[in-house]
């Protein structure tokens, strides 16, 4: 992948999560790190050369960057996606494997303004944390009836 495509791609995950609602992301962007007790952050999986935190060390299509994202897999959804996306369905109603399915279906430049809209304040129109639950910006509360 070339770096203008790692670029435009950054917050696009392979394991489908828009890194742009992560609470790791959102604290070394907001510069919140000390405040939130945490010793680093995450620029997004694409710009730091990393792979999808929860596959890379059980998916070697992943490890091995031979795809970009988990839909272009042949065995998608495997039983690790499946794992992972029903733990995020349960705490946060958030699909991996739709998101996939979108990104396949739409585009990820598409599918990265939709999820850039959807994880917008509706009060300040700051950054939305999908891990804690609130705005980074205003400090306000959200529900995960996204």
């Amino acid at each position: 992948m070339n770096e203008k495509k790692i670029k435009e791609m950054n917050l696009a995950a392979p394991c489908g999560m828009y890194c742009g609602t992560c609470r790791h992301y959102l604290v070394l962007k907001k510069n919140l790190l000390e405040e939130r007790g945490f010793k680093r952050g995450c620029e997004g999986c694409r710009v730091r050369n990393k792979n999808c935190t929860f596959l890379r060390k059980f998916c070697a299509k992943i490890r091995k960057r031979e795809i970009d994202f988990c839909f272009e897999c042949d065995e998608f959804p495997c039983e690790g996606r499946k794992r992972i996306d029903d733990i995020y369905i349960e705490r946060y109603n958030y699909s991996f494997v739709d998101n996939l399915n979108r990104i396949k279906e739409i585009g990820v430049k598409k599918w990265l303004k939709e999820q850039e809209d959807m994880w917008k304040c509706p009060h300040c129109g700051g950054n939305l944390c999908i891990h804690d639950n609130e705005c980074y910006d205003c400090g306000k509360p959200i529900s995960n009836d996204k």
